[in-house]
Formats: structure tokens, sequence, C-alpha cells
């Protein structure tokens, strides 16, 4: 039994006595704030998991962010469409382009972009297309006359249902308005007339001209109506169709499909850089181009497809156009096909004309990438896509190359990454341009603030390694 020592008992009875019992203490760290938050781990929302395609990192945790619609679909995702927000020269272009080029890396991916934008003659996307060894689909009514690129809406290829649908949204479209009963019979029957009796070769555009204008007599013998009634009904239609037959469209539609297009492609390319944006003429070759691509490139190959659409409000803004690309949009879910669309102001089409069409295809659109705007369009983007209050703040502060990403309700702030391999390939002159303009003194206030940031986490990281590295010396 061992012996007590009776001094230290009573010097520790006193202890007690006086201070209340004794405990074994730690001697107190004098240290800031900053360096004390090191102690505790960080922690960020979690990723959309580790199989896809690299954006870049996360801005808060520094982790990287991968995302994939093939991959989240269905787990994560209910639709795998992706719309893209922004003012010029934030990084939407550089986003899109890098995306592509790092799905075509997967064997089993293929891209149809229609590109709505270019400088010196050629599309933005001219180079990667180049690089590809991919020569683009040039839809110029000039070069045309000259054996340029043709589509054809009547291509054997095409269903005649396809057609017809196809036939229509183009007058609807160049209308404004929707086909009244009468006109649209006296289409149907010339259409109809057209792809019964011209066999020996493709039907173009010219010969449904001249049958509205010159209906037979068996077409209006059908409905029990005078023959000059048919050729009246169909004269707003004849009419309309001829400006693609001899008006200012003139050569891209209006004859058999070129030959040489390869469907096959991992990436095609329609430059329509040539067509003036603010026009008619673009909603018209954005349905026809719909229209060809739905009929001729998507097939159930088990191939994973993206259509990406520049200046997508030509499309979402168009009560016609809008209800076709709906369509394209639930038949492409069964078959594989990501759609992205490339907006810059969201108010540009939830206040147009087809606000309603807009609003269903925004809402098939389950991610939704918006980079830096004024501060009164955040907040209108945010009631419109449902954005927390906290992305919706911190819109307006964004700095070039940052954004933030809704995944279907999984919200966070990416900073996009490009590798020096991409730089030259993304950063077209037009670009460059559009970026010099950018950074102003807030803009660069703001990336300072975020660069300090990321300094003091990489310090209080150091700091907490050499922390556990001399607390485990101590305990050994």
């Amino acid at each position: 039994m061992a012996m007590l020592d009776p001094l230290g008992a009573l010097t520790d009875a006193f202890t007690s006595f006086l201070f209340g019992k004794v405990e074994t203490t730690r001697l107190p760290v004098r240290t800031s704030t900053g360096q004390a938050q090191a102690v505790y781990l960080p922690t960020a929302a979690p990723g959309l998991g580790d199989s896809g395609v690299i954006i870049g990192r996360e801005v808060y945790s520094g982790k990287g962010y991968i995302y994939d619609p093939f991959q989240l679909y269905g787990q994560q995702l209910p639709a795998p469409h992706w719309l893209v927000l922004g003012e010029s020269g934030n990084g939407k272009s550089a986003l899109e382009k890098t995306y592509v080029l790092r799905q075509l890396r997967f064997r089993d991916r293929q891209v149809v972009v229609l590109d709505a934008q270019g400088e010196d003659g050629v599309g933005e996307w001219n180079l990667i297309a180049e690089e590809l060894g991919i020569t683009p689909i040039r839809l110029d009514p000039t070069a045309a006359l000259n054996g340029g690129i043709r589509l054809n809406p009547l291509d054997p290829s095409i269903t005649t249902t396809g057609q017809l649908a196809l036939l229509r949204t183009i007058i609807e479209v160049a209308m404004g308005h929707g086909l009244d009963e009468r006109s649209g019979f006296a289409l149907k029957v010339a259409h109809a007339y057209v792809t019964e009796t011209i066999t020996d070769r493709q039907p173009v555009l010219t010969d449904i001209v001249e049958q509205l204008r010159h209906p037979e007599p068996e077409s209006a013998e059908a409905m029990n109506v005078d023959i000059d009634d048919v050729r009246a009904w169909g004269l707003d239609v004849a009419l309309v169709l001829d400006r693609l037959v001899d008006g200012d469209l003139r050569g891209m539609f209006d004859g058999p499909t070129s030959a040489g297009i390869d469907l096959d492609a991992p990436l095609i390319v329609f430059d329509l850089s040539h067509i003036d944006r603010n026009s008619i003429a673009m909603p018209i070759l954005m349905a026809i181009v719909g229209v060809w691509l739905e009929h001729t490139w998507i097939r159930p190959d088990r191939k994973k497809r993206i259509f990406l659409v520049e200046e997508a409000w030509h499309i979402i803004n168009s009560p016609f156009v809008a209800q076709l690309f709906q369509r394209l949009l639930k038949f492409g879910r069964r078959l594989g096909l990501s759609f992205v669309a490339v907006v810059h102001h969201l108010s540009d089409v939830v206040d147009g004309a087809a606000a309603r069409e807009a609003a269903a295809i925004l809402k098939m659109a389950s991610t939704r990438t918006i980079y830096a705007q004024k501060a009164d369009e955040a907040r209108a983007t945010g009631r419109v896509l449902g954005l927390p209050r906290w992305a919706v703040e911190i819109i307006p502060t964004l700095t070039p190359g940052i954004a933030v990403w809704d995944v279907n309700g999984n919200v966070q702030v990416v900073k996009h990454l490009i590798t020096e391999a991409e730089r030259p390939l993304v950063y077209t002159d037009r670009a460059m341009t559009e970026a010099s303009a950018m950074p102003t003194d807030e803009a660069r206030a703001i990336q300072a603030a975020a660069d300090a940031e990321a300094e003091a986490r990489a310090d209080a990281m150091a700091m907490e390694r050499q922390w556990r590295d001399e607390s485990s010396e101590t305990v050994a």
C-alpha cells in the first residue's frame, strides 16, 4: 500500500478549499481571429460528383467543380438542358468553348453549334473547327448563289409531317401570326401534291410556290370549293415562301441539300454570322436548322448529343420557333440530347412576345449559369429562376470568369479555369476586345479582395497543418 504524503494532502485540501477542485489545464494561446479559424476545418456544400467534365473551382471551398448533364440526368437532374446568362465580356463564350472541347474528349459525344457571332467573315467558332479539322456549314445568301451550302426544307430525310410543320413555322415566323384555316389548307394540299408527284428528284420550295399559284382542280374538288378560292387562300403563303426562293434569303433553302455535310463529325458548326441578327431571317434560319437536325441528326444510336445555340433569344422570343424547339427538347431527352441556350438578358425573352413559350423552355433547363449582371437585372433573374437571396446579391459583384451555378437547386459560385492549350482557341479577337472593357476599378477591387481571401485561406490551412504536426510531436 502506497504511503500517503501528509504535507501534499494538506496542500491539496487547502487549495481545494480556497479555489475549488484542481483541474489539469493548458496554458492559454494568444492569437488573432484570422489564425484561430485554422483550428476549425473548412466546410462547403457538396459537389456534383467526380464523373464528367471539369469546369473549374468552387470559389469558397477551392474544390474542383465537375459537371456533366449526362452523368447527372435521372439522379440529380430532371432534364439535361442548360441556360447560360450574362452580359458580354464576362466569360460566357469561353465557358461554352472549353466545355465543348472537353466534352469531345469522350468518344460518345457529338456537338452541333449555331454560331451567330463572328468577325472578319467567319464565325466565332471557326478557330475551334479548324483545329479539329472540320469545315463549318456557312449559311450565306451571297455564297449560296455561287455553289454555297444549301439546306432543303423538303429533304426526303425529313418526314412529310415534319416538312409540313417546318413550312408552317417558316411562314408563321415571317408573317408574325399563325396561319388561318384557309391558308393552312392551301399549303397542305400544295405540299401533298408536290410530294406525291415529284419522285425523280428532291422536291424544292419552288415547287410549292408554283403549286400555290396554280393549284390543281382536284384540290378544290376534294373540299367542294372553287379553284379561285384555293388560289386566293394560298397567295400570302406563296409570297412568304417566295422570299426564300427569290428574295433576300434565296440560295440557302431553294435547292437540294448540299452534298458533303458530315452529320457523323464530332463537331458540326452552322455559321450564321453573315445573317443580320436583328432581321426576321435569323428565327427563320433557326427554325429550318432545328427541324432539319431533328430529322437528320438525332438518332437512337446511344450517342450523347449537345445542341448549343448562341443568341438563343431568337428562338425563345418567337412563339412559333419556341414551340418547335420545345418539342425538340422533349423529344431529345429520350435520345440523349442536351440543349444549351446562351442569352444575354433574361428580360429579352420573359417580357417578349413568347413569354409563355419562354417560361416552358426555361422550366426545362435544370442547369442555370449566371454571369455578372446589373443589380436590377440580377433581381429580375433571381425572381424568374427562383435563386436564393445571397446568390442574387452576389451576381452584380462577380468578376469575369466567375458565375453562379444553379444545378437543380444546388447553388454554388464557380470560377471557370482555362488551360494554356485552350487559351488561343477560346480568346478570339472579339472576346479579348469585349473583356478588355470589363475590368473596372470596382471589378479589380473585388478581384483583389477575392485573391486576398484565397491567400488567407491558404495561409490558414498551412497553419492548421503546422499546428497538427506540432501537436502530434508533443503527444509522441
